[in-house]
């Protein structure tokens, strides 16, 4: 029935390979189970309620992307778009919470209509295959960051910005601990090698002290502890105090976020999988973003932010997920989590960090695809590449690389040659850093 489903034999792929695919990609971005409430505790929304939200609309979101479209692609409230949501536009407007969640369903409906009428789907496809794949690499590079940062390996200073940590402090052992398991197995081509990682670092934690503790934390209960608060916060969204002109410029931050995140995340693991074709579309992309907008809207009705597609399926992918079932796995893992999030927490971020860095690994070799001999698309290639990790951000880091293609295909007098949408989004990012700025 699932080989049927999920078309397993078409994909070289089966049961357990899809299971191992599914855990992998759930522990790798589990931390949003915690994260996500945590910032959104600072716009004055009740942890628990939200922590419990953010599972349910994950779970949901998941399980339409695995049975709609029929990729290994996972979704949960999107990192950036919550922070915007808590420090901007609650904190730093005086707005209700229920307003910011009303601008979020709206921002989700507006790219709903984008989908149908095709013109999200055309706008992916106008964009240069070169520059599609450094979307690629510089997602990986990006993850790669991200892990060098949970597992202590870099770490702020305020000379160089960045600097290496220190190699005995407990967290960097922990994740240089699975770091080297996961490549071991990983250069003997032994499934799992990712997974596995992920549970040697764990293990390791609870014998590597940090101060009075170890890095690994045994939790202290199995069990939510549910309370009849715990749906508070379930559709309060304020969609009519939002849907006012004054919050339009805040809506479309929202907009332009998501919709260029999902976008990169999209182009970036098809192609890890080899989902796409030779001019770098992926088919059956329509239902792909149909999912992720349904997701957005979901996501603001439930108030844990919008939900948008995980650039951590990667790991999924890595581990040789092809097809939803790697989604339903996580999508039930989700569920499960609602209920033993106490279990869950007790992955560190020092574990999954090597997780991060090799899938980073992983993705960069798309770079030798990339054509850098041509100016007009070898350089915007590289300002996509190095600016998602240097402004920490997917959708800036395309924004810098469309805008630089756009002007330098004007200064060469090769206009023709850029599809009328790329000339569409690189306005619209240049609006997005205006106002970003002001």
């Amino acid at each position: 029935m699932l080989n049927r489903l999920f078309h397993l034999n078409e994909n070289k792929t089966d049961i357990r390979t899809e299971v191992i695919a599914g855990i992998t990609t759930f522990l790798t971005m589990a931390y949003i189970v915690f994260v996500n409430p945590t910032i959104l505790k600072a716009a004055g929304m009740p942890f628990e309620a939200t922590m419990v939200m953010t599972c349910i609309a994950a779970a949901i979101c998941t399980l339409v992307m695995g049975l709609m479209t029929n990729y290994p692609f996972a979704m949960a409230a999107g990192m950036g778009i919550n922070a915007f949501v808590a420090f901007t536009v609650v904190s730093g407007m005086k707005l209700p919470w229920q307003t910011a969640m009303g601008m979020v369903v709206i921002e989700g409906i507006i790219i709903a209509i984008l989908v149908l009428t095709k013109l999200r789907e055309a706008l992916m496809d106008s964009i240069p295959l070169n520059l599609k794949r450094a979307i690629g690499a510089g997602i990986g590079l990006f993850i790669a960051l991200i892990g060098l940062k949970d597992g202590g390996l870099i770490v702020a200073d305020p000379a160089t910005f960045v600097t290496m940590g220190k190699v005995n402090d407990p967290t960097v052992i922990v994740a240089l601990i699975g770091l080297l398991v996961t490549i071991a197995l990983l250069s003997r081509k032994v499934k799992g090698s990712i997974l596995i990682g992920i549970l040697a670092a764990t293990f390791a934690g609870f014998f590597i002290h940090m101060g009075n503790s170890t890095v690994t934390h045994a939790p202290s209960q199995v069990f939510t502890s549910f309370s009849h608060d715990t749906f508070s916060t379930f559709f309060k969204a304020d969609i009519k105090a939002a849907f006012s002109l004054t919050f339009a410029s805040l809506i479309f931050a929202l907009l332009v976020s998501d919709f260029f995140d999902t976008m990169g995340t999209v182009v970036s693991v098809g192609e890890q999988a080899g989902f796409v074709d030779k001019e770098g579309r992926l088919p059956g992309l329509r239902n792909v973003l149909l999912a992720d907008s349904i997701g957005a809207i979901l996501g603001g009705l439930f108030c844990c932010s919008s939900n948008t597609t995980y650039v951590e399926s990667a790991s999924g992918v890595a581990e040789g997920g092809r097809t939803g079932l790697t989604s339903v796995v996580v999508a039930l893992l989700f569920v499960l989590a609602a209920f033993f999030a106490p279990i869950v927490g007790v992955v560190p971020s020092a574990a999954v960090a090597p997780a991060l860095i090799v899938v980073g690994f992983l993705m960069m070799g798309i770079v030798k695809d990339i054509d850098i001999e041509h100016v007009e698309e070898g350089f915007p290639a590289f300002i996509t590449i190095i600016g998602m990790p240097f402004t920490y951000s997917i959708a800036d880091g395309i924004g810098l690389g469309m805008i630089s293609y756009v002007v330098i295909c004007l200064a060469r007098g090769s206009y023709k040659k850029v599809h009328p949408l790329t000339y569409f989004a690189a306005a619209m990012f240049v609006v997005h850093f205006v106002l970003k700025t002001v």
